[in-house]
């Protein structure tokens, strides 16, 4: 659901509602009584994903990901060779 923001005419009075998209909008500000809000463009707020979908890689076929998964394995071996301290010897000298 999204939040509206809203703005009285008469009184100045800004606040934000959170309401449902079929609901109505607002027209008695709560603060001066006079039917005069106005809701305001907004950007709104980004759309937040929880959980643990919604990535590019969540709907890529098979072969795809066991290829990602075996170039991720060849890298990180790759990486550990260089870190161990036999081949940084044998590399300066």
């Amino acid at each position: 659901m999204p939040t509206y923001d809203y703005e009285c005419q008469q009184c100045g009075h800004t606040f934000e509602k959170f309401q449902s998209i079929t609901d109505e909008r607002l027209k008695k500000c709560p603060v001066c009584g006079k039917l005069r809000l106005k809701r305001l463009l907004g950007t709104g707020a980004g759309v937040i994903f929880k959980g643990s979908g919604f990535y590019q890689t969540d709907y890529r076929s098979s072969a795809y990901k066991q290829a990602a998964r075996a170039d991720g394995a060849s890298s990180t071996t790759h990486s550990s060779k260089t870190s161990s301290g036999k081949d940084k010897a044998a590399a300066s000298a």
